[in-house]
């Protein structure tokens, strides 16, 4: 039997994903986790030989508890099961030492065969997605320069960017004028938008423009 953890945070989908699973003669559910914070507590509690991990989990998201469990339980193979379909979530799921990544509107049949390879030690992306994130634009912004545009797409005023970053105001406004200079944006808007657009932000960065707009004037 291949044991598996299952973390989704919507129930609907988490039981029928467990439904589906739990009907193959050789897959096992042995834990269910529906906020991020519990799936490294319930995979060293319960051991399980798979973890299917939903990326936009509450609380921790799945990416990083995938890191921490790889480090803690070294022996648990994780599988993303996500509808970020775009390289640079899979960028993001390969340093995090993911296993098999499947996007949500694959068949049932290839959730279940990836679960399989990758418990026999496979590693199992989509050619596809692959090749996608071979050939995406290389990204000219620094992980620092990254967490200060992400910052300022969640409608941050340069002074809230400090305070969160450990930064001084002065050194939020050097950075954000070398990101302007570097993806050739006008505004910070703009620049968020280049940057989503060539995937280097990660998704849920800047979902709300119009509270950016108002607030990047002051």
């Amino acid at each position: 039997m291949i044991r598996l953890m299952l973390a989704e945070d919507m129930h609907l989908i988490r039981k029928a994903l467990v439904a589906l699973l739990s009907s193959e003669d050789d897959l096992e559910v042995v834990a269910e986790a529906d906020k991020g914070e519990d799936i490294v507590r319930l995979g060293c509690l319960r051991r399980p030989d798979v973890a299917v991990l939903d990326i936009g989990m509450p609380g921790v998201d799945g990416l990083t508890a995938a890191a921490e469990l790889h480090r803690r339980l070294p022996s648990c193979k994780t599988v993303v099961l996500t509808g970020l379909g775009t390289p640079t979530a899979l960028r993001k799921a390969l340093d995090a030492n993911v296993r098999g990544y499947v996007v949500k509107d694959a068949s049932p049949a290839h959730l279940v065969d990836c679960i399989r390879r990758v418990a026999a030690g496979e590693r199992v992306i989509d050619p596809e997605l692959a090749v996608a994130a071979l050939d995406a634009d290389a990204n000219p912004l620094t992980a620092r320069e990254l967490d200060v545009l992400e910052t300022a797409a969640a409608g941050a005023t340069v002074c809230e960017i400090a305070d969160r970053l450990s930064l001084s105001q002065g050194t939020v406004r050097n950075y954000l004028s070398r990101i302007l200079g570097k993806v050739g944006a006008r505004s910070r808007v703009e620049a968020i938008q280049i940057a989503s657009e060539c995937g280097w932000l990660w998704p849920s960065a800047g979902r709300d423009i119009g509270i950016l707009r108002y607030r990047s004037r002051r």
